[in-house]
């Protein structure tokens, strides 16, 4: 079998003719991410001036340089603690023939085995169909029906499923699982969503608010979906007696009693017989709760007042710490912030509002420490005396500190732990709080003029947060002062500029070494950031808005994010499938004009070579331009593929070439890439709904250089 020349046939030789002329090799490293700013013929060959739901892969090489990559973005999808859609799988039953041809969406049982599934492919011309949500097993010859109709006899499987058709398949069974998967019941947007571990087991909790929009509810994701949590009922007490009650004891006044679910001491000491605050409660059996005196387990304390029901007020966006205060295996807890109701902690079966005494006595942050736990109340930050998060008095250890501009984050500094160093970001300014205790606290301006936006403070390896010019770290804003230079985002400040005021949530991925922006609109900025060293920033464009994030390592030391939709109620679960929950992923990256370092020499361009990894079928299309896609230039005819690809800009002074790859962890992918010009710009692009992650590392163009341009 004669090979396949890859270059066109003038360069072709023969013993009569002329050598051909040398080959040339040009390499293009696909790193740097988006650049907006800088020059074309300054700036890496590798970069990208524009592009969507592609990443900047975090790998180094042996020196710890990055090698470069960019990744297309993993999908997301709804999630509520069932079956996960990326978990389905399907299976073939093929026939002998068909007795009547099923449709999709149907039912199909075997008739000896009783084993269902749900049709979600019928392949007539190959006798088969194709099942998901199976119960039971299907034996290889039994008749098939659906409901009393017959639709054939099964038989061994001889059918060979194309790594295309896989994709597709496992693709379909997701969309069965997906319409399963229900949303948070209530109204508006998914106002916080968090997960934690407790006694081992691994919960996701959201918040919303309900149908008439007049109370926020609470839900757990369960097996059966989101399972509302029960709120409970507080009531005050005073002048608690000697010996300390306990969670679990009862509560009684008369013939009045309730379970106590929370002991929550604000004041004085029990030792003392000083003790006041509040106990969360069950609804009491035999009446109400009444001022008098009571009983907490054997402890003598008098009531204030009747109970009153906890309900949380609408309207709300939420902030969480996760700590263990207590320090014993089961007294972790959530402890929140909303900007509209009275701080909380949560330890995933009781709600208790924490009372500190202020004026409008809801704050918008919460973080807690060196034990104490801090809240954010406009511009002062009040926190609790040293473990005892229900405490706020001068007596026990807790103090107000006063900042002098809008709080808009705390955040423990990597590396301080020793030092006890938080920020505490305003929206023009940043302190750092030194210290441990209310004794030692300074306070000190760290830089005049530096703030952060609500909601965007995260840490990775350093502390970052978006203000009103760009992204930055403190150690960047501390060296470089405070200009647009010195931020990590600079050249990429028209994106910025459109996006800074549409911020809604943020946090990172550490598997990825990420910092994630997400704005209102619905897109992204993923930010690639390894050993402090900036890899490169990538838009993202989903096809839903989130409104609050959360990213978490579960009890098995898996990653996990979450988020929370704007509309429409879902929690999703983020670097999930092969789809945005459902939606094709469309996906391309534009790299810089290349001019093979001579700007004005012609080049032949004969062929391109892709250096591709991953694990899973993938199909991508490969178009160029050349000589800055001038009209004086002929431009080949583009070549129309059924890629399902939505609209997006100049592809139609695109060349395109078009194939796929499936299973394999590196792959040199060879396509043609022919012409004369002084440079290039290449663009890969994918978009379907079936397709997993991959890498695009390198990309080889043949070319053999000519004449200087005149």
């Amino acid at each position: 079998m004669k090979s396949k020349t890859l270059y066109p046939s003038r360069y072709r030789s023969s013993s009569k003719q002329m050598s051909m002329p040398t080959v040339s090799y040009d390499t293009i490293h696909c790193v740097g991410g988006l650049d907006q700013l800088t020059p074309s013929l300054s700036l890496n060959t590798g970069a990208v001036r524009d592009g969507r739901n592609f990443e900047c892969a975090p790998t180094l090489n042996q020196q710890r340089q990055p090698t470069g990559g960019y990744t297309r973005t993993g999908g997301y999808e709804r999630y509520n603690g069932e079956a996960s859609p990326s978990d389905a799988s399907y299976q073939v039953i093929q026939v002998t023939s068909f007795t009547n041809v099923p449709t999709v969406g149907q039912t199909l049982t075997g008739f000896s085995s009783s084993a269902t599934g749900q049709i979600i492919a019928v392949v007539e011309a190959s006798l088969y169909v194709v099942l998901t949500k199976i119960v039971g097993a299907f034996t290889s010859v039994e008749v098939v029906k659906v409901g009393a109709t017959t639709i054939g006899t099964a038989t061994s499987t001889t059918v060979s499923v194309t790594a295309l058709l896989n994709a597709q398949y496992k693709n379909l069974a997701a969309d069965v699982y997906r319409a399963l998967i229900d949303a948070v019941p209530g109204s508006g947007e998914v106002r916080g969503v968090i997960g934690a571990t407790f006694s081992g087991v691994d919960c996701v909790y959201a918040f919303r608010d309900n149908a008439a929009g007049t109370a926020c509810d609470l839900y757990q994701a369960s097996a059966s979906g989101w399972t509302q949590i029960t709120l409970y009922n507080e009531i005050s007490f005073t002048l608690g007696g000697t010996g300390t009650p306990a969670d679990g004891a009862t509560l009684t006044e008369g013939g009045v009693t309730a379970t106590i679910k929370r002991v929550m001491l604000q004041s004085g000491s029990w030792a003392a017989g000083t003790a006041a605050g509040r106990f969360i409660v069950t609804n009491p059996a035999g009446g109400d709760f009444s001022a008098g005196a009571a009983t907490a387990g054997a402890v003598g304390v008098t009531l204030s007042a009747i109970q009153t029901a906890i309900t949380i007020t609408a309207g709300g966006e939420y902030e969480f710490d996760v700590v263990n205060f207590f320090g014993q295996a089961g007294t972790k807890r959530i402890y929140g912030a909303d900007n509209t109701n009275r701080g909380f902690e949560f330890d995933g079966t009781t709600y208790a509002p924490i009372t500190t005494g202020t004026t409008n006595d809801h704050p918008k942050y919460v973080k807690a420490h060196k034990t104490h736990l801090f809240w954010a109340f406009e511009s002062s930050a009040i926190h609790s005396g040293p473990g005892l998060p229900y405490t706020y008095t001068a007596l026990s250890g807790g103090s107000e500190i006063a900042t002098g501009d809008l709080i808009a984050g705390f955040q423990i500094l990597p590396g301080m732990q020793t030092t006890a160093a938080m920020a505490i970001y305003g929206s023009e300014t940043t302190h750092i709080l030194y210290g441990t205790t209310a004794a030692t606290w300074s306070l000190v301006p760290f830089n005049s003029g530096i703030g952060a936006l609500d909601h965007t403070a995260q840490n990775l390896a350093q502390s970052y947060i978006l203000d009103n010019v760009g992204l930055s770290s403190l150690q960047t804003s501390q060296s470089y002062g405070n200009f647009a230079q010195s931020y990590l985002t600079h050249n990429i400040q028209t994106f910025i500029n459109s996006k800074r005021s549409l911020v809604s949530c943020s946090t990172v991925s550490r598997a990825k070494s990420q910092y994630r922006l997400f704005f209102t609109d619905a897109s992204a900025l993923y930010v690639t950031i390894v050993n402090g060293k900036l890899l490169g920033s990538m838009p993202q464009y989903f096809a839903d808005a989130f409104s609050c994030v959360w990213n978490r390592r579960t009890s098995t030391g898996a990653e996990v994010t979450y988020a929370g939709a704007a509309t429409g109620g879902y929690v999703f679960e983020l670097d999930q499938g092969s789809s945005f929950d459902g939606a094709d992923i469309d996906a391309y990256i534009t790299l810089n004009w290349n001019a093979v370092r001579s700007p004005q020499t012609l080049k032949d361009f004969l062929h391109a070579s892709l250096e591709i990894d991953g694990n899973f079928y993938a199909a991508i299309s490969f178009g160029y331009e050349l000589g800055y896609a001038t009209t004086t230039l002929t431009q080949q005819t583009p070549v129309n593929y059924a890629t399902g690809f939505s609209g997006a800009p100049v592809w139609d002074t695109f060349v395109w070439d078009s194939f796929t790859w499936d299973g394999v962890t590196l792959f040199p992918t060879e396509v043609d890439m022919t012409g004369t010009a002084e440079n290039y710009r290449i663009t890969i692009r994918s978009g379907t709904d079936y397709i997993y992650p991959f890498t695009v590392n390198t990309i080889i163009a043949h070319y053999i250089p000519r004449r200087g341009k005149r």
